[in-house]
C-alpha cells in the first residue's frame, strides 16, 4: 500500500469542516476527528477510579470529570510529540501522510506552542490529585515521549504503547484510593495486554508502508498468527481482571457482568483478519465498548449485598 492509495482515517468532513480554516490542523494534530483514542485512554482511569472499594461516589464522579478532560488534553499532547517524532515516516504512509505536521499544513513551531499549551492545562489537572497521583502522572511524561521511539528500535512499540495508554489504570487507582496495590498492579497489567492486542490490530492497517519503509512493528511480527497472538492477549487480560477483582474484594455482581466483556472479546478474536483493513480499524474502535463494559461490571461490583 503505497501513500497514494487513499487510505486514511483522518476526518475532515463533519464539526471539524466548520472549525475556522486557520484551527483545523490543530483540530486534526490533536486527533480531535477521531475521539476513539481518547476513550481508550480514558477507560482505564474509570477501571482504576472504580476498583478500590470504601471510596466516596462523590469523589469517585469528580476523579472521573477530572480524568475526562485529562485524558482528552493528554492524549492530544500525546499525539503531538507522535507525529514531531514521525513527521517524516508519516509522510511515506498511506493512513497517515495527510497529517498536518507531515503534509505541511503546521510547521514544528506551531506543534511545540500548542504541545505547551495542552501540557500546561494537564499539569492544571493533575494538580486537583493527591501527591502520589501527581507523581505517578509526571513519570508517564516519559512513557508519551518514549513510545514514539520503540518502532525505529523494537518489534514491540504496541506494547510500549500499552504501558503508556494503560497508565490511566494505576493512575485513577492511586487517585482513588490514595496508595498503590497488587490489585492496582492487576490491573495494569490487564490494560497493557489489552492494548496490546487491540493496537496490533489497528496496526495490521499500516504492515505494508511499514515493510516498504523498514518500520518494525508487532502486527508485522505476529501476522502469520494473529489470531492465537490476539486471543492470548485478551485472555490474560481477562485472567489479570479477575486477579484484580479477587485482590480488592469486589462485589459479586461483577463476575456475571464481566461475561459481556469476555464475549466481546472473543467474538474479535474469532473475526481477526490483518488482510482487511476496514475490519481492523472496526474491531479497533469497537475496543472502546469492551472498555465501557468492563467498567460496568467493575460499577455492579461495588454493590454488596
Amino acid at each position: 500500500m503505497s501513500a497514494s492509495s487513499g487510505h486514511t482515517d483522518i476526518r475532515v468532513t463533519g464539526w471539524i469542516a466548520r472549525l475556522p480554516p486557520a484551527l483545523r490542523p490543530y483540530a486534526l494534530l490533536a486527533r480531535l476527528d477521531r475521539p476513539i483514542g481518547t476513550w481508550l485512554l480514558f477507560l482505564p482511569g474509570i477501571w482504576g477510579i472504580l476498583l478500590p472499594q470504601g471510596v466516596p461516589a462523590a469523589e469517585r464522579v469528580r476523579l472521573i470529570v477530572l480524568f475526562g478532560i485529562g485524558s482528552l488534553v493528554m492524549r492530544a499532547a500525546g499525539c503531538v510529540v507522535n507525529d514531531m517524532w514521525d513527521r517524516d515516516i508519516d509522510r511515506q504512509v498511506a493512513r497517515t501522510a495527510g497529517r498536518p505536521l507531515a503534509s505541511g499544513a503546521l510547521r514544528m513551531r506551531h506543534a511545540v506552542l500548542f504541545l505547551a499549551i495542552l501540557l500546561a492545562i494537564g499539569l492544571s489537572i493533575l494538580l486537583q490529585l493527591n501527591g502520589l497521583s501527581q507523581i505517578l502522572g509526571a513519570s508517564s511524561l516519559v512513557l508519551v515521549a518514549l513510545y514514539p521511539l520503540a518502532k525505529r528500535f523494537t518489534w514491540w512499540p504496541q506494547l510500549v504503547m500499552g504501558f503508556t495508554f494503560g497508565f490511566g489504570a494505576p493512575l485513577g487507582y492511586a487517585a482513588a484510593a490514595g496508595h498503590l496495590s497488587l490489585a492496582q498492579l492487576a490491573l495494569y497489567a490487564a490494560t497493557i495486554v489489552w492494548q496490546l492486542g487491540f493496537d496490533t490490530i489497528y496496526g495490521f492497517q499500516d504492515m505494508e508502508d511499514d515493510a516498504r519503509i523498514g518500520v518494525k512493528s508487532t502486527s508485522r511480527l505476529m501476522a502469520g498468527r494473529a489470531k492465537a497472538f490476539i486471543g492470548t492477549c485478551y485472555a490474560l487480560m481477562v485472567v489479570l481482571l479477575a486477579g484484580a477483582a479477587l485482590l480488592a474484594g469486589v462485589g459479586l455482581l461483577f463476575w456475571p457482568v464481566l461475561l459481556l466483556p469476555v464475549f466481546l472479546l472473543w467474538r474479535q478474536v474469532v473475526g481477526v483478519n490483518p488482510a482487511d483493513p476496514a475490519l481492523c480499524l472496526a474491531q479497533f474502535r469497537a475496543n472502546r465498548e469492551i472498555g465501557f463494559a468492563v467498567a460496568l461490571a467493575l460499577l455492579v461490583g461495588l454493590v454488596v449485598f
